[in-house]
């Protein structure tokens, strides 16, 4: 679509050094759910990108001396304005994303308290002192240790959550006065774009911040390019590690999903809370989540009273348009997606796992569904389904629930539903996962929280206390002569 064309609504603007820019070429929008055309983005010019860049590297000292009244009112705007603009921000997320609006609306909710949590913390990143007379060589010494933004960062977002996993690069980065190019999904850039427009209210220096709506193809010279020692990446591990492999010398951050186990012990009386938990987040997001329910470990003892609650509870999940405010489940990004999850779904089934729920498609939309007996190198168990598939799995011990949790390339987060406390402690020291949820789905998670994973799932953490020291490095000063 050409930007001149008559009639047509004026593109959205790209973010170059925080100033809006209109270019010459543009991408279309489109909703999941009927395929409509919602708007029109622009796509930066080589030029753009280069000025953006450059900008990012020029204010780097600048940026970095901020004082922090600048940085956190910066970030105290844009949650307020979030707030004041929630429903129509959240009507944005699901035109672009196809998440049902009460999803989208907890979505606002959250970037919201990220952004808030961002200005908290850019208030007190003060550093620590330490005393060096432990040692009598040091006597009358004392270390001044305060982290500083390691220079420009990257950050890569993915389209599952284009506002708040946008804001868990931007906030953390203007929390320590680190320049940020933002590059969002090219499906949903519109929520990266709006966050643009509200840094551009703020003092914030010029270079500090940038939203490019480039292609995933361009993305490699930007990963490549030494002004950006820094890149933060949320999103599909072969695509990860490959950009990983592209800048071998610099800080790369990784959050690359999963696929969630939930293990139901013996022990856990309220089976319609865990039921209704497993159903409700193997199914939100359309499953399109890094931290969905993918698989059900359940203990044989409770198995038979536990399986029809969660068919119960998962056929009375309402889906279909996602902007009814009843509707939980909606499509997937789009039609390819849904294709190739009922793909995988239909070579479990043939290759012997059992179908109790679902397993239909209809366009981008794919019916809540849940398989048993699923061998374990079936796509649906072994990798990230990342639609609203689940499969469910017996067990004869709590040992064989762990060692089935472990038994995957991925590590990001579980649940574990049990009363047992000497249970929960074993499962933070034995499940090689970032996080254990105990008492609940692996699908929690609050964003002030560190969050990643292990093996498969990548390592540095989000969460923006955490991501704020991933984006830094200690600096020491020593004083001496001092009496302490």
């Amino acid at each position: 679509m050409n930007a001149t064309d008559q009639h047509l609504p004026t593109p959205r603007p790209c973010w170059i050094a925080g100033r809006a820019e209109q270019s010459d070429q543009t991408l279309s929008v489109h909703h999941p759910y009927d395929g409509n055309e919602i708007a029109t983005v622009c796509v930066p010019s080589a030029d753009q990108v280069e000025r953006a860049v450059a900008a990012a590297a020029a204010v780097v000292r600048e940026f970095r001396t901020t004082p922090a009244h600048v940085r956190a009112a910066a970030l105290d705007h844009v949650s307020r304005q979030l707030a004041a603009r929630s429903d129509e921000v959240a009507e944005m997320i699901t035109a672009e994303n196809g998440k049902p609006l009460r999803w989208a609306n907890l979505e606002v909710n959250r970037a919201v308290s990220t952004f808030r949590f961002a200005a908290e913390e850019a208030r007190r990143f003060s550093g620590e002192l330490q005393r060096l007379d432990t040692d009598p060589t040091a006597a009358g010494r004392l270390a001044v240790i305060r982290r500083v933004s390691r220079g420009p960062v990257l950050g890569i977002a993915p389209f599952n959550f284009p506002l708040n996993l946008v804001a868990h690069k931007i906030a953390p980065a203007i929390a320590v006065g680190a320049p940020i190019i933002v590059k969002p999904a090219p499906r949903t850039p519109l929520s990266a774009l709006l966050l643009g427009e509200l840094l551009a209210e703020t003092d914030l220096p010029a270079g500090a911040f940038s939203v490019l709506a480039v292609g995933n193809e361009e993305t490699m010279a930007l990963v490549k390019d030494e002004r950006l020692p820094v890149v933060s990446f949320t999103g599909s591990g072969p695509v990860g590690w490959s950009l990983m492999d592209a800048a071998p010398r610099k800080q790369v951050v990784l959050e690359l999903g999963g696929n969630g186990a939930a293990v139901v012990c013996a022990d856990w009386t309220d089976l319609d809370f865990a039921a209704k938990r497993i159903a409700t987040f193997s199914n939100y997001q359309a499953g399109q989540s890094c931290i969905a329910v993918q698989r059900v470990i359940v203990e044989r003892p409770v198995v038979d009273e536990f399986l029809p609650k969660l068919l119960d509870a998962i056929g009375a999940l309402r889906t279909g348009n996602p902007h009814d405010p009843d509707v939980e489940v909606g499509p997937l990004v789009d039609e390819s997606a849904a294709e190739r999850v009922e793909k995988w779904v239909d070579e479990a089934v043939a290759a012997g796992a059992k179908l109790l729920a679902g397993g239909k498609r209809d366009g981008a939309s794919v019916e809540p569904t849940v398989l048993s007996e699923v061998p374990i190198d079936q796509n649906v168990w072994a990798e990230e389904v990342f639609g609203p598939v689940l499969s469910v799995a017996v067990v004869d011990s709590v040992d064989e629930a762990f060692a089935s949790v472990n038994d995957s390339k991925y590590g990001l987060q579980a649940g574990l539903f049990t009363r047992d406390v000497q249970v929960a402690f074993r499962a933070r020291a034995e499940l090689e996962v970032g996080g254990v949820i105990v008492g609940d789905v692996p699908s929690f998670r609050a964003d002030q929280m560190p969050y990643g994973g292990v093996k498969g799932s990548g390592f540095g953490r989000e969460g923006v206390r955490s991501a704020m020291a991933d984006l830094t490095e200690e600096r020491v000063m020593v004083l001496t002569g001092l009496e302490l």
